[in-house]
């Protein structure tokens, strides 16, 4: 195995596992860490589609890594806003639950 396809399975491995977290109410989706693991996830697929390019895949890593970092510009901008008293925790929110779907 090439060494980008190495570093594109952690990518995937990456965003399975935050993904899973959330949906076991393990993690939070507001959480930065759930951010900044999607984002070096996508970072590490795209990587490693330079060396086995594909459009389909490049397209939905490019969307990623931009809903990831617009997540880390929501969690920054939550944790200088007035309304929050405790700064020292990361901004949480409830995910929704299933029976809302």
């Amino acid at each position: 195995m090439a060494w980008y396809d190495i570093i594109g399975t952690i990518g995937v491995f990456m965003i399975i596992i935050a993904y899973a977290a959330v949906q076991s109410r393990r993690m939070k989706p507001t959480q930065l860490s759930y951010s900044v693991i999607n984002l070096i996830g996508a970072t590490l697929i795209l990587a490693s589609l330079w060396y086995n390019f594909n459009l389909a895949s490049v397209i939905i890593e490019f969307f990623w890594i931009l809903i990831s970092l617009w997540g880390i510009v929501l969690w920054l901008r939550s944790r200088r806003s007035p309304d929050n008293p405790d700064k020292t925790k990361e901004h949480e929110a409830e995910p929704p639950s299933h029976s809302s779907l």
